[in-house]
């Protein structure tokens, strides 16, 4: 059985994330789900939108939402149990394809995926073309008298 993905962001990020991963794959329409929450929307209602979608899925759930600190990871942390289901903040595209990827893995694995995805999915990208791009070493002396460079 898949585990199952529950998206919950501010409207509309949410929807759009879940658009972004159904536009790769397109197969996973079921096992994707997301809930924007609009910025009038009190807490109580979301809580309560966020935990009937929750209840409806079956097996383990991968929760995602935005931002830390905010109403969506808040009602989040409220609905998350640890055991059926987890939280990952911090929501980006390459975190959520990365858990689509690996939907069919137990839940702690996948978790462990979809953060490494979206880690390695944040990074500096060089004005000029890859194969024109040279590589920093990290040696001493470069630190030393390029240490502004990363």
């Amino acid at each position: 059985m898949n585990t199952h993905i529950l998206i919950i962001a501010h409207a509309p990020l949410a929807g759009a994330l879940r658009e972004c991963a159904l536009h790769v794959f397109p197969e996973c329409r079921d096992e994707v789900l997301a809930l924007d929450v609009p910025a009038d929307e009190p807490p109580e209602a979301t809580q309560a939108a966020a935990q009937a979608l929750l209840d409806q899925q079956p097996g383990q759930v991968l929760l995602i939402t935005d931002v830390f600190g905010a109403t969506p990871c808040n009602v989040a942390q409220r609905i998350a149990d640890g055991t059926r289901s987890r939280l990952l903040c911090g929501a980006n595209l390459p975190m959520l394809l990365r858990a689509v990827c690996y939907r069919r893995e137990e839940l702690e694995s996948l978790m462990s995926r979809a953060l490494v995805g979206g880690t390695q999915g944040v990074m500096q990208v060089a004005p000029t073309a890859p194969q024109n791009q040279i590589r920093m070493t990290c040696s001493s002396h470069d630190q030393e008298k390029n240490h502004h460079q990363q």
